[in-house]
């Protein structure tokens, strides 16, 4: 079946904004303006657009090639894995090329081919997750991305001891903040695959619609919905506090960093929202609480009991899913990674990921 030409959407992914008060309106876009992600190869400019040389297989090669990235950053913020998000668009590929020439050659755009099906294997992997995180020991927590520049060479599952490939590394935008991806694990497979796909990669609801298998009215419906949790997980109780700026945001880490190594108990809690909140998912692998912990005295209580480890451990600041956040190596290995929200002057909301199986990408050697 001939895949239609697809309307202007982006490259990269288009962080959603704050809402604008209607439950039907995709979050405002202040990015980038749109390009043109889905043409065909010989539209596109650069290098390869030009080279009119090339077969059409070759051309074909080429654009597969220049999809892997996107697809990465599709099926991340689908499922909140990239040891995931990688086999997810290694089944999509090979379901390409498990098609006969002449089938493949029918579809006009193979990109738009990918993500559909990128899409369609992620919702089913979203709907059989639910019934695996049922038997997850402790809290599951989406799998920390360290910034670009910091990739290492350990890749999920040992598969390789070479630096990581930048065609897996994942655009870091407000779409993949610790945050974010919590909230986006509240919502049903269906909510997060319209959320994502309409208001993150501007496709239409119609477009939607062919993925999770409901109409565009339907879709738009999980839309709102999703955008509701979205609101709900970002009303404060009281009034609301400014933003925090980027640069203050990495103050309030630096400083819980040194008054955590300082067991500064005063300063700890200063710097914690009363009301904040901690998780941590050690998935059954490495000690972790298995609920979270509620307010700013019980997370300063809980950390002075891990104070004494810090003696042999070196914490370091790092970029977190495109936020500060702190990184814990013990003998060169990665053993925690440390997220953080904000609020105002204050941290409100803190995840610790122990799971090794989830730190692979922040182990050096």
């Amino acid at each position: 079946m001939t895949t239609p030409n697809r309307p202007e959407r982006a490259d990269a992914p288009n962080p959603p904004q704050q809402t604008d008060g209607h439950e039907d309106r995709p979050l405002s876009h202040q990015g980038p303006p749109l390009s043109h992600r889905d043409q065909t190869l010989s539209d596109r400019d650069g290098p390869l657009g030009q080279d009119q040389t090339l077969s059409p297989q070759d051309h074909t090669l080429s654009i597969l090639r220049t999809e892997r990235p996107r697809l990465i950053d599709l099926a991340y913020r689908l499922l909140g894995s990239l040891a995931d998000a990688e086999d997810v668009v290694q089944e999509a590929y090979v379901r390409w090329y498990a098609m006969s020439p002449q089938a493949r050659q029918a579809i006009e755009v193979p990109g738009a081919w990918l993500s559909r099906v990128t899409s369609r294997i992620c919702l089913d992997q979203l709907r059989s997750a639910r019934v695996r995180r049922e038997n997850y020991v402790g809290e599951w927590l989406p799998e920390p991305l360290p910034d670009r520049t910091e990739w290492t060479g350990g890749r999920p599952g040992g598969r390789s001891v070479e630096p990581a490939d930048p065609a897996d590394r994942v655009t870091l935008d407000e779409s993949v903040n610790m945050a974010f991806l919590v909230v986006l694990d509240s919502m049903t497979p269906a909510e997060r695959v319209a959320f994502i796909l309409h208001d993150v990669f501007r496709y239409s609801f119609a477009e939607v619609g062919e993925i999770v298998g409901r109409t565009p009215a339907a879709c738009r419906q999980l839309a709102s919905s999703a955008r509701r949790r979205m609101r709900a997980s970002h009303s404060p109780a009281g009034p609301a506090a400014p933003a925090a700026t980027a640069s203050r945001r990495a103050a309030l880490v630096r400083d819980f960093k040194q008054a955590w190594q300082a067991m500064d108990i005063e300063a700890l809690i200063g710097l914690l929202d009363p009301g904040a909140t901690a998780l941590a998912d050690g998935g059954g692998l490495a000690a972790a609480v298995p609920h979270p912990i509620e307010g700013s005295t019980e997370i300063v209580r809980y950390m002075s009991a891990l104070a004494a480890k810090l003696s042999h451990q070196k914490v370091l600041e790092r970029t977190v899913n495109g936020q500060p956040g702190l990184v814990i190596q013990e003998d060169g290995v990665t053993v925690s990674v440390l997220a953080f929200d904000f609020s105002g002057e204050k941290i409100t909301r803190l995840w610790a990921v122990r799971n090794p199986e989830k730190l692979r990408t922040w182990t050096a050697g």
